[in-house]
């Protein structure tokens, strides 16, 4: 008798987890989760100052050949304009797929070529490989963080910081990855990136999709559980990168500092599972009869209704590329071509090519640098690791910050672009003219500005331009870094660590054919380079101050308005 009643009991306890197991996996905070661990995974192309120094060895480049590896890498991250109007007529488990096929493909016949398990390739057929393998990461954006931006308008920016912020963690987590399962094997850090990134987008890819916006009174703070979850696993890192350079970790000390990162990840989780939670219980609260007055909706579940509704009542039906000339208010729905041929996104255009440009063209060279001033191969992915925390901490505290200054003061979010292209600047004159442990400090500033302008670049283009066509908009916004990372970093930065190292050669009465890799050796081997590129970026900086102008009564006022007045 007693055991028919506990398995009765028994069953409807499983009976009600199992709706509300279904309620977790189809809400909007576990779209979040899965998207944290989609962009975490969606940051490979920062670990090129890790693993090109293989590729330049194994297949016998030179500096301006390494340099247009880098240049083809930039190309495949930003350009992403395919991957947004994929993503405008596909549903996001498409365009995740998609890139996940392409992910593993692309970094999988690098791995092959480095390894020698297939004939050396030629130049083109590398720049192939890894332009498809770092486009990859745009259809990740498009999949994850556009769903996102949408499921959550009224929080963009902050939404936009986190994930981006996963994205800037990735070169550190990897890392740690790759010393647990391939310990000192910087060549099967490709093959760890090629296979992982494309498994979690194909474990989560129908969980992300876009439903209608919830506004909940709780939002803010949630996001900021979130964010002491992020900022544990980046000082965790942080303090494991430290400590790896100091002393030996064993196989099995890797391994607990892998599983402590895994924790991590894991945590938003339960954040997800507990608001979900609370939703569950709303749910269930018995409802008081009908009266004449009609009852109101508790203010946690308060919908809004979704962002394709809105342009319907509030816009003209127009098509993605019509009205070029008719442009809207700012903070209104743009079409592709209005965004596209307006001053703001030209300045935006000439600010990113300068700001981001130069970014790139750094974290492309940090490997070289480090070998050219002396310091251990160890030091050297401390380097990497660190630009990648310090990245993190630009894309996460740019959106909470810039969010907090335009509700509390309005201060225009272009206002902390232009901030953070000066930092950049001071950042390039370090190495140009080093000093003791100078690269450790330029390798923080140029991690925190670069991760902070790609984070306001997005969330600018958002909020200037609105979110109907955003999925192709902020892939088209920064179009402008790999031609910037192009010019700046191929046909300015190698060519002239090329010249410096044939001086070297030349020196010690050595031809070019005379040795497989051409290295260089000195401070002198980025002094001019880097000075151009302080230059470049301070100028950037000029720019973006004639948008702050332009868009400072725009951010006076509210930004946010119509989403408030549809609740």
């Amino acid at each position: 008798m007693s055991s028919s009643i506990n398995s009765s009991g028994s069953s409807r306890s499983s009976c009600g987890l199992c709706p509300f197991a279904v309620q977790v996996i189809k809400g909007r905070w576990f779209t979040v989760f899965a998207s944290f661990l989609i962009m975490a995974g969606a940051g490979a192309t920062y670990l090129f100052g890790v693993y090109s120094k293989d590729i330049k060895s194994t297949l016998g480049y030179d500096q301006t050949t390494l340099n247009l590896l880098g240049f083809f890498k930039d190309l495949g991250a930003n350009v992403g304009v395919l991957s947004g109007l994929i993503g405008e007529v596909t549903p996001a488990w498409f365009v995740l797929l998609v890139g996940s096929a392409m992910n593993f493909a692309g970094y999988f016949m690098i791995w092959l070529s480095v390894t020698e398990k297939i004939a050396k390739p030629k130049v083109w057929q590398m720049c192939l490989y890894i332009c498809l393998g770092a486009n990859s990461q745009n259809f990740a954006n498009t999949g994850a963080l556009v769903t996102c931006v949408k499921n959550f308008p009224e929080s963009r920016g902050v939404m936009l910081g986190l994930l981006k912020g996963f994205t800037g963690l990735s070169g550190a987590i990897f890392t740690q990855l790759y010393l647990a399962i391939y310990p000192n094997d910087s060549k099967s850090l490709i093959l760890l990136i090629g296979w992982l990134p494309a498994a979690l987008s194909v474990v989560f890819v129908y969980t992300i999709r876009p439903m209608k916006a919830v506004k909940q009174q709780n939002e803010l703070r949630v996001f900021y559980h979130f964010l002491y979850i992020s900022v544990s696993l980046a000082l965790f890192i942080l303090a494991m990168s430290l400590i790896q350079k100091q002393v030996a970790f064993s196989q099995t000390a890797y391994a607990g500092t892998s599983a402590v990162v895994c924790l991590f990840l894991f945590l938003p989780l339960a954040i997800a599972i507990r608001e979900e939670l609370v939703l569950w219980n709303l749910k269930k609260k018995p409802v008081d009869p009908p009266t004449e007055v009609s009852i109101e909706k508790p203010q946690e579940i308060q919908e809004i209704k979704d962002d394709s509704d809105l342009q319907v009542q509030n816009t003209k039906s127009t098509t993605c590329f019509g009205d070029i000339c008719n442009k809207p208010e700012r903070g209104e729905d743009y079409t592709i071509l209005q965004a596209l041929l307006s001053m703001d996104m030209m300045i935006l255009f000439i600010a990113t090519f300068c700001g981001l440009g130069s970014s790139l063209t750094a974290v492309d060279n940090l490997g070289q640098i480090g070998e050219s001033l002396g310091y251990p191969t160890k030091t050297i992915k401390t380097f990497v690791s660190l630009v990648s925390i310090w990245n993190y901490f630009g894309r996460v505290f740019s959106g909470f910050v810039s969010e907090n200054l335009i509700v509390k003061w309005k201060v225009p979010r272009t206002l902390m672009m232009t901030f953070m292209l000066v930092l950049s600047s001071l950042a390039y004159l370090s190495i140009a003219f080093p000093f003791p442990g100078s690269v450790y400090v330029a390798s923080v500033i140029i991690g925190v500005s670069f991760g902070a302008q790609l984070t306001l670049l997005f969330t600018i283009i958002s909020e200037l331009f609105g979110l109907k066509y955003y999925a192709t908009l902020f892939n088209c916004g920064q179009l402008a870094s790999p031609l910037g990372s192009y010019i700046l970093n191929v046909k300015v930065t190698g060519m002239l660590y090329d010249r410096e190292a044939l001086k070297q050669l030349a020196e010690k009465g050595l031809t070019r054919s005379s040795v497989k890799e051409l290295t260089c050796l000195g401070g002198q081997c980025y002094r001019l380079s880097f000075s151009i590129l302080a230059a470049v970026t301070f100028f950037g900086a000029l720019v973006s101050l004639v948008l702050v102008m332009r868009t400072r009564k725009f951010y006076k006022g509210d930004i946010y308005k119509k989403y408030r007045e549809a609740a």
